[in-house]
């Protein structure tokens, strides 16, 4: 069980060794890891120390979520245009 408080989308990017992840849920969390592995530990530890920090400051706590889903996906690129 991987225990976690809300929904992480973990992304894959070009770089097989580097992904980024968020949370929907919980704005202002994001974070990086190695591995699909990596990146639900540093969410599942990174989202328990981001809410302390929004605790600490009086800043409002989202509704935690009693079935949150991992979702492993393709990074979301940017087009840029010339």
């Amino acid at each position: 069980m991987l225990d976690l408080k809300y929904s992480v989308v973990i992304e894959a990017t070009l770089d097989p060794n580097f992904f980024g992840f968020y949370s929907p849920e919980l704005e202002g969390f994001t974070g990086i890891g190695h591995s699909i592995e990596d990146c639900l530990y540093k969410a599942k530890w990174g989202i328990e120390e981001h809410l302390a920090v929004l605790r600490e400051h009086n800043l409002p706590i989202p509704e935690l979520n009693s079935n949150p889903t991992v979702t492993v996906q393709n990074e979301q690129r940017l087009d840029r245009v010339a």
